[in-house]
Parts: C-alpha cells; structure tokens; sequence
C-alpha cells in the first residue's frame, strides 16, 4: 500500500504565541516494514522536513528502524549499546540537523539472547546520546485472533528516566507504559511527556487519544506521542493518529493516518501559568489505604 506524506504546521493557542520563548517541538509518524535501510531512509526524510519547519526537539515513534515480519526479527536486528547501524543513524541525524533527537525506540542487547531491551535513546544537538530508558511495561493482548505477548521477545526495564533538556525536563517512556499513570506522576513536574508507539488499530480507536490528553492533562504537561501508523508487511495495522497535546488537553497537531510529522510550539511560560492558576500538582495528596 502506497503511503502518503503530510506536513501540517500547527497555530498554538492565543495565550502562547505572545511569548518569545516558544519553540517548536515535532512527532514523526511512520509505517515501518521488515527492512531497516528502507525504514532509515524514510525517517532521515521526515526528520529534514521536521529540521526544516524549525523544530528543536524531533522524536520518531516505537520500532521505526524495523517492524519485522515476526516478532523475533528485532532480535536477530539488536544492537549494543552505542553501536550499530541504526544509533549511528540517531547520532548523525541529530547532529546534521542541530536538534535534540529522540529515537522511539531500538533494539539493544539484552541479558537473554532470544530477548532485547526495546530502548528509547535521546541524543543532544551535537550528536551525544544523553539518555536512555527501557520500555517498563510490556504489551500483552490475547483478543482471540488478535493476540500480543512482548514479554516473549522484550526483557523489561525497572528504571523511570527524565532528562534535563533545554526545553525543560522531559520524560521518557513508550507506548504500553501510557497505560500506567503511576509511572508519570513519578516522573514529578516535567515539562514534556514523550511516548513513542506503535499502538495496535484495535486498542488505539478505543483508547490512544483519551489516554494521551489524560497524561496531559493531569500532569499539566506537554505531551509528544509520535505513532506508528498504518498497515505493515506482517499484517499488522497500526493506529496512527500521532498528535501533540498542550498542558490543558488541547491538541495541538495530529496525523490521522500515513507518513508524516506533526508540529506544534511549545510555551514554558504558558505552562507555567496554567501549572499557577490550577495547582493540582501541588494539591496532590498521597494516601495510602
């Protein structure tokens, strides 16, 4: 199936446009196949477009070097850490393009040989990776024909990661992880929420958007959710529909279907003052039963 490319740069809200400090934050959304060089190939596109609209910080979604034919090909595609074709590709990129580039996901060496840690990697604008963070929650789904057990092929994590970033504190984590509220709130006052996914049609018309403006929302944080989205060579098809959400629920870009990037500005100052006027944060009171 031929996929279309889209490029839609979206208005912020009234209360963000008057500040200086906005900057331009990008989700690209992909249907990977079987074949890592094709997959780069088409992400290195859509990260220039992205670079090119003036995006600063640039993340591409879960599994966009490979979504092989099975589960297990990612194994037989696992990298260390630091090496391997699809990091090296991160690291260029990100410094080719000056940007901050987050990597939604890639397939690192595991403690088991028949497993990988499905690892989201962030690079700085000179090409440094500065953060990692292995998916803690892993898929599992059993609808009958429709059925998912990633612990089979993906040994999970157990450590919450927010990175310091120029455009604030960003919190990484990935796709099944936005199930997880716990996990956000853990993360404590960050500015950005990134979830890179690959969430399944079946489950993301249910659930993917409500689920994405909820972690907005109740953190009063941006939110990047860049989504495989479309259908791929193992038939699989994925729900798309990557979008940005401001700190009030609003989205601010999406992408319905297809190859593409959304675009959006985000406003720390704008943030800020929503955080001010509604201190749920604060008001937050643990208990325990």
């Amino acid at each position: 199936m031929a996929i279309t490319s889209r490029v839609k740069t979206t208005k912020a809200t009234l209360s963000q446009k008057n500040s200086s400090d906005i900057i331009k934050i990008a989700a690209i959304q992909m249907a990977s196949g079987p074949y890592v060089a094709a997959n780069l190939s088409e992400a290195e596109r859509l990260i220039e477009v992205a670079a090119n609209q003036g995006a600063k910080l640039v993340a591409l979604p879960e599994y966009f070097a490979l979504m092989g034919f099975k589960e297990t090909d990612k194994v037989a595609a696992r990298e260390e850490e630091g090496k391997g074709p699809i990091q090296q590709f991160l690291k260029s990129m990100a410094k080719k393009h000056k940007i901050w580039l987050i990597g939604g996901s890639v397939p690192l060496v595991s403690n088991f040989p028949n497993k990988v840690r499905n690892s989201c990697l962030v690079y700085d604008d000179q090409g440094e990776q500065v953060a990692r963070y292995d998916k803690i929650h892993l898929f599992g789904l059993n609808l009958g024909n429709e059925q998912y057990h990633e612990e089979k092929t993906i040994e999970s994590g157990d450590v919450i990661k927010v990175v310091d970033t120029p455009f604030g504190k960003v919190g990484l984590s990935i796709c099944y992880d936005l199930r997880f509220p716990e996990l956000y709130r853990a993360m404590k006052d960050v500015n950005i929420i990134v979830v890179p996914s690959a969430f399944t049609d079946t489950t993301g018309k249910a659930h993917w958007e409500t689920l994405v403006r909820a972690r907005a929302i109740e953190n009063l944080s941006y939110v990047m959710a860049p989504a495989q989205g479309g259908y791929h060579l193992s038939g699989r098809e994925t729900h798309g529909n990557s979008m940005i959400v401001d700190p009030w629920g609003v989205v601010l870009d999406r992408l319905p279907r297809g190859s593409g990037v959304v675009i959006a500005t985000m406003n720390p100052k704008y943030q800020a003052s929503l955080r001010a006027s509604l201190p749920a944060l604060k008001h937050r009171i643990i208990t325990e039963i």
